[in-house]
Order: C-alpha cells, then structure tokens, then sequence
C-alpha cells in the first residue's frame, strides 16, 4: 500500500512540474504521441518557469531522498548542461528532525546502555537534521564535548523504495528524452545507490574521519575531530565537537582578523596533499562541511567534519593526473591525449590525433584568459566531457576528485577572489613529480619493496628451475605441434600428386583405346617401358 501511495505521489508530482515536457516525442510511436499529448495534467497544469527550475522543485516536493539524488546529480558536471547542473547545486538536504526519544531508543539499542549511562548531558533537541542522519550534542562523562550523529529510523526502508523507482524514472528518462541516452542516468543512479547506502553504516565515517585524522596529525592547515569508537556503531556515531566559524561566514572571518588569502591558499595546499601525498581526500567538501578555528586568526586553520563520502586515486591515476594538469598548461595536447589512451580512462584504439584536436579545440579558448582566471574544475571538466565522446570509461574516483576541486576552488575564490589556483598548485604538482621520478623516490621504492625481496629470495633457485622446466616443456610442446602441423602438410601434397598421377594413368588408358596409339605402343620395345615405370613408382612413393 505503502508503495502504490509512493507512486500516486510521484505521479502527482510529475503533473504538477509538467515533466513531461523533458519527452522527446518525435522519437514515440505516432500512438504514444497521441497519449503524450492528451494528458488530462496538460489542462490544469501550466509548464511555468524553465525545465530546470521545474525539475528542481520535483526533487523537493518528493522529498529529502531525491533531493539527496538531485544533489549528487548536479556533480555530474560531464554529463549535464551547465544550466541543469547549476540549479540542482541549490537543493539543501534539510529535512525535520525526528523525535529526540527516538534517538535516545536507538542509542540505548545500538550503544546497550541507557543515555544517563553513557553520557553526563545529552540534548534531545538536534543541532541538525538531514535525509540520513542528525545530530545531537552531549558531554562525556570525563567532561569531554562530543556529538552523537544518529541514522534516521527506518531510513533504509525508505531508501530502498525510492532508488527502486529512480531505476524506474532512469529507464525512462534514457528512452524518452533526447538527451537520455547521453546522460546515462542509469549509470548516475548506481553511484548514488553506492552512495547513499554506505552512508547508512556510519562505522564507515568513523574509519574515514580516523584515516583523515591520522594524514594531518599535528597539522597546522587542518584540524580532524577525533571519533569515540567505543561508542560508534553501524547506526551511531560519537565525535568531538568542534567549535568553529563556518567558512561561508566571511563577515564573521573578517572581523575576527582572517588573512583571507593565506585561508584561500591553504583549502588549495590541503586538496593537493590530500590527492597526490595520501591519495585519500574528503570529497564532500562543501561549505556546510567546513569550519575556520577562531585561534590564531593570521595563521588560520580550517576544520572538516561528515566523512561520509571520501576518494582515493590509485598511484597510476595520480601520476597521469599530474601529467596531464601540467600538460595541459604546457598546452601540449598531444601529450595529454596519448596520457588519456595510456592510462586506459578512453580505449587503446582511440585515433591520437583527432582525439588531441578535439581537446586543442575545447581547451584553446580557456587560454585566452589570464592564468589567474582560468578554473582548474572547468580545465577538468572540459577535459572529461571530450574524453566522453571518444567513448572513455566512467572512472568514478576522478568524478569525485572533479566534483571536489569545484568545491575547494569555488571556496576559495568566495574567501580571496584575487586566488591564482594555477599559481599555487603548480609548485606542489612539480615537486611531487620530481619526489615520484627522483632518486629519493627510487631509494624509498626500494626500501618498501626490500622486505618482499628478501622474504622471496630463498625461493629464487626454485623459482629458476620452475620456469626454465616450464619453458623445455612449453618448447617441446611447440616442437610436437610444428612437427605435426609439417607432417599434415606432406601427407596433404602426396595426396594432390598421386590423384594427379592417377588421373594422368587413366587419361593414358583412355587413349589406348584409339587403334593408332595402341599400334604406336605395342611397337615399342619391352625395354623402353622400364624408365616409365619407375618414374610412375618414384611420383607415386613420392
């Protein structure tokens, strides 16, 4: 009953924002144009306002689910035009809180204890709420401020039918609207399935939010809140509180003193050495997830918290990043198309040359504007849109790293509009590349690898022997095959001569049937069918 309501809803709702006006009916049988066009919603409903703007309001009046989806949606900046992109960026996952007596039975459930037990303070009411989770504020018994992020009862039920029916819509929007299949909406629905549903295991934030912590110990840049693990488990989550301006409050930052452009600096020096030093970055940097520390305001230090969702690079796809980002501001294209084919992100049959033509193409005009200007995001994007049309598999952590780099840079620019991204990131891109392919980096390849060397080098001889043993084998096998195949060979041509043989015998019997050949033969002397005989039995032994 549940899911019929669900669908009416839906339903209700795609009349409502006239959806319907994103069908490309040109491509429906003449009949389903017919239906299309006699829609009962097309009397009572006018399309009013543009489709991006109407499919916006959709996601919200279905609620904090699809919201979720419509967020996760507008990151996929390679797929949608920029103006659907950037009205979906304004969905807020906010929704109404649950009751705090909930989130004390979920606790006491999750946590075996009662909250006076576990905690000396706890306040019911949250300090936010959203689709999956809210948080709630408490105090240790040891004194300490923590907050206790609790997942949303019955969340996952709920889950489980939306992204059912998203399939459904997907499906939909990929054979009916024009621009469906380009899209991949599918596609985009399975990342968000991933998504959203290890967000429900917050063991999996902790663990993200430890690691993140461990990477920028003792650092001066960025601070990481430490989890409480004896009190996390999969539906609860206890953290440090944080105390903080947000980042998005630049009134607030000014007036206590910020140096602005030091603050936008270090959000570009933190994304760099979370990518290509610990190839682990939040990738869930927004401003709501981001705080300034009110200590040392000249020398100011940012904090992260929801580590919900993170990405990592594997050390090839940071290599051919940093190759290609500095290729492309060398604006050696050829380079940074044959790195795209190299690292196998587009096929290994792709055609060099057009492929460096349609990123010269693409790439030129974002050339004609100072360096200063010029959006690292946007150099990223326009460089995985044209991969796109030369068929380049979908890498997911590069949409990620892609999707961050807007946040970091967008962030940046609204803290220090004067920040040159190119200007800072270039030094640290250069000296990773040096550390990477210098004799230090070969001396620390070989130290990490010298424990295997050696736990391996007892079974070398073995080894040798095995191989070489493997390699007779394999060349006897070898032998036995051409030798067969050579031997098939002959028996094949014996067989062709001696039919011809055969054939030019019984052509010479027909002829003796004419009386002049046959006196012509019975003329000759016995001795003269001695050579004849021979060279009859050497063909045919042969």
């Amino acid at each position: 009953m549940q899911s019929i309501l669900r669908i009416i809803k839906i339903y209700w709702v795609i009349a409502r924002f006239r959806l319907d006006t994103f069908i490309n009916t040109t491509r429906l049988p003449w009949y389903l144009r017919l239906v299309v066009t006699l829609l009962p919603w097309r009397l009572f409903f006018r399309a009013n306002g543009s489709s991006e703007a109407r499919l916006r309001g959709a996601l919200i009046a279905l609620g904090p689910v699809f919201i979720k989806f419509g967020q996760t949606l507008s990151t996929r900046r390679d797929l949608l035009p920029p103006d659907l992109a950037n009205e979906l960026a304004l969905l807020q996952d906010r929704v109404p809180p649950f009751e705090g007596a909930q989130a004390r039975q979920l606790i006491e459930k999750q946590l075996g204890a009662s909250v006076d037990e576990l905690f000396a303070e706890f306040d019911a009411e949250p300090l936010a709420s959203a689709s999956v989770a809210q948080v709630h504020p408490a105090r240790l018994k040891d004194g300490r401020a923590v907050v206790v992020k609790v997942i949303r009862p019955g969340i996952e039920r709920v889950i489980r039918q939306d992204v059912a029916l998203l399939y459904v819509m997907a499906r939909m929007v990929q054979n009916l609207w024009s621009e469906g299949k380009r899209l991949r909406p599918v596609e985009v629905v399975e990342e968000y399935e991933q998504t959203i549903f290890d967000e429900l295991d917050l063991r999996k934030e902790a663990a993200n939010a430890t690691q993140l912590r461990r990477n920028f110990a003792d650092s001066d840049i960025l601070y990481v809140p430490e989890v409480y693990w004896d009190f996390t488990r999969q539906s609860v989550m206890v953290m440090e509180r944080i105390s903080g301006i947000p980042v998005a409050d630049v009134d607030a930052l000014q007036a206590q003193g910020t140096n602005m452009e030091k603050l936008a600096e270090r959000g570009v020096e933190i994304f760099f050495t979370q990518v290509f030093r610990d190839s682990f970055f939040h990738a869930d940097m927004h401003p709501g997830n981001i705080f300034v520390s009110r200590e040392n305001p000249d020398d100011p230090q940012y904090i992260a918290v929801d580590f919900g969702i993170v990405g990592s690079l594997s050390p090839e796809d940071q290599s051919y990043l940093a190759r290609n980002i500095l290729a492309f501001f060398q604006r050696d294209y050829r380079l940074v198309a044959q790195l795209h084919i190299d690292s196998g992100w587009v096929p290994a049959d792709t055609n060099v040359h057009a492929f460096e033509t349609a990123i010269r193409s693409v790439c030129e005009p974002i050339f004609e504007k100072p360096l200063k200007d010029i959006s690292f995001g946007m150099v990223l994007l326009g460089l995985f849109q044209t991969a796109r049309r030369f068929n380049m598999v979908v890498q997911p952590q590069l949409i990620l790293l892609q999707k961050t780099l807007l946040n970091i840079e967008g962030l940046g620019r609204q803290l220090y509009p004067e920040l040159d991204l190119w200007k800072t990131g270039k030094p640290y891109l250069e000296n990773w590349m040096k550390e990477r392919m210098g004799v230090k980096a070969m001396i620390k390849n070989i130290k990490q690898q010298a424990p295997d060397w050696i736990e391996k080098l007892p079974q070398i001889p073995q080894l040798v022997f095995d191989n070489l043993q493997q390699n007779r084998q394999a060349g006897e096998l070898e032998y036995q095959r051409m030798l067969a195949l050579q031997q098939a060979q002959e028996q094949r041509s014996r067989n062709k001569r001696r039919t011809l043989l055969l054939a030019a015998t019984l052509a010479a019997a027909t002829a003796l049937a004419e009386p002049a050949v046959l006196a012509w033969v019975e003329s000759l002397p016995g001795y003269a069918w001695l050579p004849a005989g021979l060279a009859w039995l050497l063909v045919w032994r042969a």
